[in-house]
């Protein structure tokens, strides 16, 4: 196996770190715009090298996979730049993996009611090319979208018979210390996830959308967490795990608190959200990129951050006894146990080591597929066995069946 990492940021530094103590693959090119931020992160083993690339050309990304000779193309930069490198994976006759997939776009009469573009849509568009060249793209194989597909098919396979709702519910304890306000992941993505119409997936009425934020709820997480007020948000999960998994609603809210979610609404009201570029005197610039770079770089917070992240699926229905079940399956990471162990914060490590699992499934054959599939698609126990493997067990918890109505 020979990976093209694309994206040396948070996350791709981080997938490098965990990679660099595995030992299924034969070498990982590091690619990144700014190749200095490469060389750092393939600094770090003599398998890696660096190399630039412009995630934004398929082209780029074929010529480069065809360099080094990759068989494997793990896709670790934000959304805007999927289909580019997802097209270009598939020009070079090679698999693909992403953490997130391509972008929706609203409905244009009734935004916060009917779906118009879906997450993934132009993604699955391709799955017959996909499956007819023998070819994979696992898609949405970070955290969320990822581990909690995979908790899902496990629930699906070995705790329930018949699944009421897979609530995918995502919340933190995480403060950084000498910020107001600092995003402890890209404030380009939370911002498309968290102001785009969220989706929610109904048996009989297939997948609909709500206004932003709704729907609130507060959740106990578990660990000393505690409580969180979650809200929808749109993400790839609802669009991921119907397809695989029976389950008569599927959500996902996110845990933003007050503030954050205070401050998104101001972003909206002034149009810093937008991607659409603006003349300021003679330059043109996209408003939600001045917002980013306005923004402490997420990967540089770590020595600043305290507490622990939560991601996990609470599952409701009937187990495999007959009885009401209610389960919350999760995964936590502390913010002083990623920095210490790997030099990289809790977040983007969180997100980075499900993919370094799957690529080490795919490697030994475990995982095995053609065309364009989700995590949900595959067996959830190796999966969790080999996490486990690698220091970050997973948690179950059993809730009160009430807490479920």
């Amino acid at each position: 196996m020979r990976i093209l990492l694309v994206g040396a940021g948070g996350v791709g530094a981080a997938f490098a770190a965990i990679a660099a103590r595995r030992d299924f693959f034969e070498q990982i090119v590091v690619a990144d715009y700014d190749v200095s931020r490469a060389e750092r992160a393939a600094a770090t083993d003599p398998r890696f090298v660096a190399a630039q690339v412009d995630a934004s050309s398929a082209e780029s990304v074929e010529a480069l996979v065809r360099e080094h000779s990759a068989t494997h193309v793990m896709n670790a930069v934000d959304p805007r730049f999927v289909m580019p490198i997802f097209d270009g994976a598939f020009a070079a006759g090679v698999d693909y993996l992403d953490m997130a997939m391509s972008l929706s776009r609203p409905h244009a009469d009734a935004p916060y009611s009917k779906v118009g573009v879906k997450l993934g849509d132009e993604q699955f568009d391709k799955a017959g090319e996909w499956e007819s060249a023998g070819r994979l793209a696992l898609c949405g194989i970070g955290v969320e979208p990822g581990l909690s597909d995979v908790f899902a098919r496990y629930a699906a396979d070995h705790l329930f018979s018949d699944i009421d709702e897979l609530g995918v519910r995502d919340g933190a304890n995480l403060a950084v210390e000498g910020y107001e306000f600092a995003p402890s992941f890209s404030i380009w993505t939370t911002i498309e996830e968290c102001l785009n119409p969220p989706v929610v997936w109904e048996k009989g009425r297939d997948w609909f959308t709500t206004p932003p934020f709704s729907e609130p709820e507060v959740f106990d997480f578990p660990e000393g967490i505690g409580p969180v007020e979650c809200v929808n948000v749109e993400h790839e999960e609802v669009l991921l795990m119907p397809r695989w998994v029976d389950a008569k609603r599927v959500t996902f809210k996110y845990g933003l608190g007050d503030e954050f979610i205070d401050v998104l609404k101001t972003l909206h009201k002034l149009g810093l959200d937008r991607t659409d570029k603006v003349r300021v005197g003679g330059v043109e610039v996209s408003p939600r990129d001045v917002v980013a770079a306005c923004l402490p770089d997420p990967a540089t917070l770590g020595d600043k951050m305290r507490g622990k992240t939560c991601a996990g699926l609470w599952v409701t229905g009937t187990g495999k006894d007959g009885s009401p079940r209610s389960t919350y399956l999760y995964h936590l990471v502390d913010n002083e146990w990623s920095m210490k162990e790997y030099g990289h914060q809790c977040v983007v490590w969180q997100t980075a080591v499900n993919p370094v699992v799957a690529l080490e499934l795919m490697a030994d054959g475990t995982w095995s597929g053609t065309g364009v599939l989700g995590p949900e698609a595959f067996d959830a126990q190796p999966f969790l066995d080999l996490l486990t493997a690698y220091g970050s067990p997973w948690g179950i918890k059993e809730l009160e069946v009430a807490a479920a109505s």
